[in-house]
């Protein structure tokens, strides 16, 4: 589904991702984990068309989407949740998740059934404005919304970064939940959160690839020794 061949990426003068090789697939949760500042945000934002790459590729669903705009890649199926969640505070948690309708065709501008049996307590929440959220409901929200879009791949980007254990375990659920049907990449620096979800861990450090394996793996390869050093 998502293949990304030796990229490079750069800003300015300073190297952000080095030669970084990856694959995710359909009923597939990847995950890919590294401190702060090792390039995991560079990566998904080359993979989402949010930043040029030097050099490499990226194809998805079989085509090179290396050089296509972000809008265009979401209408193929590409949909991110960025850190920080970036949903509209002053809109309603109904025009957020409208939102999504964007990249769609004019039959699909129908938020899914899905939506709301992944996330329950958005529905009772339609009138409220996305700002008036929790942090955890805010997530679930960016979350929604990036459902909407009826992507094929789901781009998390450490989706449990400030959010309370009971959300967290409802995260878990519905990442869980969609990996039977879409393939999801996962950046975060939660070990166990990582680990629970898991079919393939990448791990970075100064924008390489410096360890990958299953996920049932982990503890075995010291994944979480790395993390820390």
């Amino acid at each position: 589904m998502l293949t990304v061949h030796n990229v490079d990426l750069y800003y300015g003068a300073a190297q952000a991702l080095r030669s970084v090789s990856l694959t995710a697939a359909i009923g597939r949760v990847t995950c890919l984990l590294g401190r702060n500042g090792v390039g995991k945000t560079s990566l998904l934002r080359a993979i989402c068309g949010l930043q040029p790459i030097a050099a490499g590729s990226i194809a998805f669903d079989g085509q090179d989407v290396s050089r296509l705009p972000s809008y265009e890649r979401a209408r193929r199926g590409v949909a991110l949740v960025p850190q920080g969640r970036e949903i509209f505070p002053l809109l309603t948690v109904k025009e957020n998740l409208e939102t999504g309708f964007a990249p769609v065709g004019r039959d699909q501008k129908k938020v899914p059934d899905e939506v709301f049996e992944l996330f329950p307590v958005l529905q009772s929440m339609l009138r409220r404005r996305g700002g008036d959220l929790s942090g955890g409901q805010q997530q679930q929200l960016a979350i929604a919304r990036a459902l909407v879009t009826r992507p094929k791949l789901l781009v998390l980007d450490e989706p449990t970064e400030g959010i309370q254990p009971s959300i967290i375990k409802d995260i878990e659920r519905a990442i869980r939940a969609l990996s039977g049907e879409l393939a999801i990449l996962l950046v975060e620096q939660y070990y166990d959160f990582a680990k629970s979800l898991a079919d393939q861990y990448l791990v970075m450090e100064r924008g390489e690839i410096i360890a990958r394996g299953a996920g049932s793996d982990m503890d075995r390869d010291n994944v979480r020794g790395l993390l820390a050093v």
